[in-house]
This record gives C-alpha cells, structure tokens and sequence, in this order.
C-alpha cells in the first residue's frame, strides 16, 4: 500500500468552516463533569461551542441571557433569566426570542442542536440546523419530579432528529426500534487522569486525616442511591469508613444516614477527583435499583478501574454487561453481599488491574468522540454511494486486511461468532501471512518465510486452533554451531560440558559456574540481561554476533525485551520452548488457514492491496503497519526484515535438528532451516532455508528501541480515535508477538468488540 489510508472516521465528516454546536442540557456546565463536558470540550477544539443550560427565576420583569465563558474549555455557558412569574408558555417564548437573537447574531451559518433534554425542544425546535443530535445519556423520563410533557417531547425529537446516540447498551436496546440512525455509546473514561490515583497525587486534606479503611463513592447524591446500604455497611463494619463526596440533589439531607463512619464531604471539582481516590481501597457504587437506574451506564466504573480501586456495585444492568467478568468487579445485590463483596475487594488478588486496563485501552472519550463524528450524517439528505464500474459497491459488515494469524482468527470470529459478513484481503497471494507453507517442487513441505513453531501455555488459544487443525506432537530443539562443534541453544548444562570440556553433573553445580562468571549489573539494554546471567565470554560466543547480525544493532542499543526471552538453564533440558502444548499443525499451517476461513460468511481475496480495495464496511480490521495505515505521517517506523535462500539437497537428512544458529560474526545467515524435522516428512531428498536479516524489505521485526516506541505511540494515538477500526498483530501494534499471542490478541479484541456488534444503519465508506 503507497499514500495515504483510504479510510478515516476523520474523514467522513471534513468541513472547511464547522458549523458551530448549540448544546441543550438539562446539567450546567460546571455542575459535575460528566458526559456533556467530556464531549463538548472536544467539540470546542473545532468549533464554536455554546452550553444552553435551563433557565434560572429572577425578579428582572424581562428575560435576558447570561453569558458565562470558561476559556480553559473553550466553552461558553449560557444560562437565560427568566421573570419568577411567568407560566410555561411565557418562559418557552421568551427563551425562543433569546435563542432567535443569539442565533441571528453569533451564527453566520445553521448551527448543530445538540440535545441532551428533549424538553428543550419547546423553544428550540422551530431553528433551523444543519444537523440535529439527541444524544440519550439517561432515561429521563423514570427520574424524580420529571416533567409529564417528556415523553411526548422525546418522541418529536426522535423523529426530527438525524442521528441518535444512547449513553449505554440498555437505552439502546429500549429505543433502537425508534430511529433508522442510533448508535450506542457507553460511558468512556479519561484514563491519564484517573491514574494519577494509583500513586501520583497526594491525597486529599480533608480526607486525609480519615482513619481506617476508606470506602468510597463520588457522584451526584439523589433518589438513585441506595441510602439504606450505605447505612447497613456503616453499621456492619463500624470499622471501615464511608466516604461519600457530591452534591446532594432532589433529595433532602436531613434523610442521609448519620453515623459516625459515614462522611458527607459535599461537591467536588473533576480536577480534584482522583486526591480523592487515591486514599479509598474500594469503590463502591451504592445504586438503588429502581426505575431511575433502569437505564444507566455509570461512567464513575472505568473510572475507578483506572484509579486501580476494585468496585463493589449493586447490579446494575451495564455494569454487570460491561464490566461484571473483571475479577477487579463484584456485583453484590442486598446489604450482606455488599460487605461480603468489600470484604473480599480490601485484600484482591491476581493481575486485576492488568485485566482492567487491558479493557479500559479500548474506553477512552476520544475514541467515542471520534464515533459520534463518523455518524454525524443528515438523514434527510441521502449520501449516494459511490458506484464500481460494474455497478454497485459491494458492503459488508467487516473487512479484514491481512490473511495471517490476527485477520483470520477475527474473520473467523466476527463470521461464525456474530454472524457478521467479512470480506478477508491480503495483498500477497496466499492466505496464512508469514506462516503460509507449501509443498516445494521436491515434495518437501516448507515455511515460505521461515519457521514457524507452535508453542503456548494458553489452553484457551490451543483449543481454540484445535477447531481446524489436528496435531502432530513436536519438541523444537535448536543447536549452535560454535567452536567447530554444535552444542544445545539455549545455554543448558550439556551446552557448558561441551564447549569446556568439564563435567557439571548437577543444577547445583551449574549454577555456580554461571555464577562465577555472571558479571552483576543494571539491566536496561540486552547486553546487560546476558552479561548479568552468565558474563561476557558467553555472551560473546552465543549472542553478540547474532543480535548484530539479526537486529543490525549491538545488544547494548537494543531494549532488555529482546535476549530476556532466551533463558539459561542449569539442567540438560534442551528444547527450545518450555511451553505446555508444542505442536505443529498435522496437515500444515496453509491448510489449517483454509478451514478457519471456511465458513459462507467469509469472501477472501489474495493479491489485493488495502489502498485499491474498492468496497463499503461497517468496521475494519487492520493488521499491517499503523505507520503505512496513517501514510506514515509522522515518518516510518524501523523494522528488520528477512531473504531466505531455499535449497534442496540429494540427501535424507541435512542437519541433525531443525534449526542451527550461527552466532559467528563472519557467517553471513542467522540459522539454517531443515523443514523435515517440523513437518515429519520421510523422503530421500530433503529442503532447507538459509536466513539472511537485512534493513530493506517486508517488514518483519519492530525494532526495540525507546526512540521506536515513542514514535509507535504517536500513531497509536491517532489509531485511539478511530473506533470503527481495529489495530491488530504485531505490525499493526508494533509488538514482537509469538503466535499464540497473536491469537490470544485476536481472540480478546472479538470479546472486546461482540457487545458493539449491533445492526449498523449508516455504512462506512472504506475507499473512494
């Protein structure tokens, strides 16, 4: 692929001069930071952005428009003043007038009407707009003291709307069959800022001085909290302490539980938020469930997580379908399995937070931002698709580019999982990627670009491959030819016998001539992670001239990550993995591919480049470079790539393993490759590779250095704001994955992206 990609959620709504955004919302600007505010500011960063909060009573016999202006957001709150006196009508045709004069005078264009109250409509709903959004974030109508005329508003804004969002998956699935153009987007979280809890602010005065364990909860404080479980766990544990922070609302502070556990600390800025949670060791969202919670999608959940606090929630539906399988998550329904639930939640165990974040990667406001955009299209101006020579463009749900191990395993997933339409493209001619195999013109079956050795200790991975391959069992061993000898790689006892001529008999003793030689240091490049396990001769023998050879780099400008992988061993173990299941694929790897991508749902085509793919999908999946995806914007990202020369030779067997390194400086390959080994082929002739590393080429290794990653960050950045395509495999992600990791990868972005996989209306045009 040259130029730039073709497709952008950036794309699909370019104006040179954005129309500005009038913003009606039923919560002021500088209330509580919710929603709204995470939206809004992005929007201010293009536009002009005016909040219309609800009208304030006064004494003034005329209403006027206060203008609050809040530079650091780019924002400009409006908040109208209307006579204490005045009825509905008056109040709404005031407020029109209002409306009607800061349209004619600040908008030399028709504005975007963003609702987040349908009741607004009453004096909005006669202006003409360029686009109108009702962006459902709560079933108002089911809150305390909502307004009769609600309901009905909301059904003339849905029909005058163009696109709809809801804040959660329950609101969507109430009002999906109420208009041709809504899309679910649920609560996202600003993870940078919530992290800070997790050790890099101190903790808020007022709670400081709070001793004992502290429980916490923020957020508005009104007829959807569960007062009488807060009251029940104050009075279980007397021991731990309730810190509640937020503004009490619609209901009256005289019915708050009074104990002397239980701290009332009042409203709170966002920006002060985390000082707050850095000092709770759980968080707790104490819910009611009632008609009023029916609905929600509370945002404080990924917040939380991001802090690194486990939360203990009543079950609220979204919770429990968002975030009820993290271990870091526990749903408790009455008063005793909540303090059962916080009980456990105080002392957590396992990698959680690893979980946690691996989910909140995919939540950020920037990525929903970038969502809401891609479907900011007027309904009543129809978008003509564009037309192929042969006639109309095909659609399908998903395309998917790149045929290895990450495309296929999501292929297969989004077509037999949710019975999605995948078209599958690889600009090379085969399907299989880097793994594909073939029989050579000696019979032999090879590995076109090297081997490839399947290994993991993920069950789940290997039952899921087991779908569409049988097995044949095989150990990977691998020798070195060093000194005029071959001895085993990785260095194992046999290895020290041999290459000294000594006669270690046991781990113990092993060890201690490693130790001997071991040369203690700091270990930040990979020089330093071998020097520091067996010492500089060593290292010399075994790593240097390879590292070089294979990276083009000296091991000391290379990152830890890269030799850490090999280990030292003190026993006569000599393969090369010690992974639970080594296999390799029975009939090879190109046919296990063909099965996985067997299924109706999936068309495949080979030798098509992403960049000449001329059809329409709903979501993408990408698999090559995100440097090439983004036309390599911010310049290219390094990588190291392969030649393989193959030969085949009149003789039964080539070398006494599969694989022979060459650490040696003045041989020009890496390792020679004798297939029959892998494949368990018997025939009188026999195939091998030889392995040249090179700088040009198909990229192949990301190269592991700080610089590297810093550049890799910059594109995933830009990837983050894409939500209708997913980043996937070790170009993609600029990640050295083994295979299983890569399906393992696959697998855990299908589970991330299931729950979103609704009916789409508004189609997603991929290339032009």
């Amino acid at each position: 692929m040259h130029g730039p990609a073709p497709f952008s959620s950036e794309s699909l709504v370019s104006e040179p001069l954005p129309a500005p955004l009038i913003c009606f919302s039923h919560l002021r600007w500088d209330f509580v930071t919710q929603r709204p505010q995470h939206l809004m500011k992005r929007f201010a960063a293009e536009r002009r952005v005016f909040f219309w909060e609800e009208p304030i009573a006064c004494d003034h016999p005329l209403p006027y428009l206060e203008y609050h202006p809040f530079p650091a957001d780019n924002i400009i709150a409006l908040r109208p003043r209307v006579p204490h006196w005045w009825g509905r009508e008056q109040v709404e045709a005031g407020l029109r007038d209002l409306l009607d004069m800061l349209v004619a005078t600040s908008m030399p264009v028709d504005p975007v009407l963003w609702f987040y109250t349908p009741m607004m409509t009453g004096f909005a709903g006669h202006l003409r707009s360029s686009l109108v959004v009702y962006d459902c974030m709560d079933e108002l109508s089911a809150f305390a003291f909502a307004d009769p005329l609600l309901v009905e508003r909301e059904a003339a804004l849905i029909a005058r709307a163009d696109v709809m969002f809801t804040g959660g998956y329950s609101l969507y699935e109430a009002k999906c069959d109420r208009h041709d153009a809504i899309t679910p987007f649920p609560s996202a979280v600003d993870v940078a800022h919530f992290a800070a809890a997790r050790g890099g602010v101190a903790e808020a005065e007022d709670q400081r001085g709070i001793a004992g364990p502290k429980l916490g909860f923020y957020g508005v404080i009104d007829e959807r909290i569960d007062l009488n479980l807060i009251d029940a766990i104050a009075a279980t544990r007397p021991d731990w302490q309730i810190v509640m922070v937020g503004p009490v609302v619609k209901i009256d502070p005289a019915t708050l539980p009074r104990r002397a556990n239980i701290h009332w600390l009042g409203n709170r800025h966002y920006d002060e938020l985390p000082a707050y949670l850095t000092g709770w060791s759980v968080a707790l969202m104490p819910f009611a469930i009632n008609a009023a919670t029916r609905f929600i999608s509370p945002t404080k959940t990924p917040e939380y997580l991001a802090a690194g606090k486990p939360v203990v929630s009543t079950p609220i539906v979204d919770v429990i379908r968002h975030y009820g399988d993290l271990s870091g998550v526990a749903i408790a329904a009455d008063a005793p399995a909540f303090v059962a639930a916080c009980e456990v939640a105080l002392a957590p165990e396992g990698a959680w937070r690893d979980e946690a974040d691996a989910l909140l990667a995919a939540t950020s406001w920037d990525r929903t931002f970038a969502g809401m955009k891609a479907k900011m299209l007027p309904r009543r101006i129809p978008v003509a698709p564009a037309i192929h020579p042969a006639g109309r463009r095909a659609h399908y749900d998903a395309l998917v580019v790149g045929a290895g191990f990450a495309g296929s395993v999501l292929a297969e997933r989004l077509a037999a999982g949710s019975g999605k339409r995948v078209l599958v493209i690889d600009r090379r001619p085969h399907i299989a990627g880097n793994a594909f195999d073939h029989h050579d013109a000696a019979g032999i079956m090879v590995h076109r670009y090297g081997p490839h050795i399947f290994h993991t200790n993920s069950d789940d991975v290997f039952a899921y491959l087991s779908r569409f391959t049988k097995w044949r069992g095989y150990e990977h061993r691998v020798l070195a030819s060093v000194r005029d000898k071959l001895v085993p790689i990785p260095i194992n006892r046999t290895t020290l016998n041999t290459l000294y001529g000594l006669n270690l008999h046991d781990d113990a003793a092993t060890a201690a001539f490693l130790m001997a030689r071991a040369e203690p240091r700091e270990i930040v490049t990979s020089e330093d992670v071998v020097v520091a396990a067996v010492g500089q001769e060593l290292y010399e023998t075994f790593f240097r001239g390879y590292t070089r050879k294979q990276w083009g780099l000296d091991p000391s400008e290379l990152d830890k990550a890269v030799t850490a992988r090999v280990p030292t061993r003190t026993n006569t173990d000599d393969r090369y993995f010690g992974d639970r299941h080594q296999a390799m694929p029975l009939n090879g790897y190109t046919a296990m591919f063909e099965n996985m991508l067997d299924h109706p749902n999936i068309t495949v085509q080979t030798g098509v480049d992403y960049a000449d793919c001329d059809v329409r999908a709903d979501h993408l999946v990408y698999t090559g470079p995100i440097d090439e995806y983004f036309g390599h914007r911010f310049g290219p990202l390094p990588y190291r790539s392969l030649e393989f020369r193959h030969e085949t030779h009149d003789v039964a067997q080539f070398q006494p393993v599969a694989v022979v390194n060459y650490p040696v400086p003045d041989v020009p390959y890496t390792r020679i490759t004798e297939y029959k080994h892998l494949t368990g082929q018997t025939a009188p002739r026999t195939s091998i590779s030889y392995e040249y590393p090179q700088a040009e080429g198909d990229p192949y290794y990301p190269i592991p250095r700080p610089e590297n990653q810093a550049l890799y960050r910059r594109y995933a950045a830009l990837a983050d704001g894409l939500p209708d395509v997913s980043f996937v495999g070790r170009l993609a992600t600029y990640r050295y994955y083994n295979m299983d990791q890569v399906v393992g990868q696959a697998l855990a972005t299908y589970r991330r992206l299931a729950p979103d996989l609704v009916p789409m209306i508004d189609r997603v045009t991929v290339a032009a």
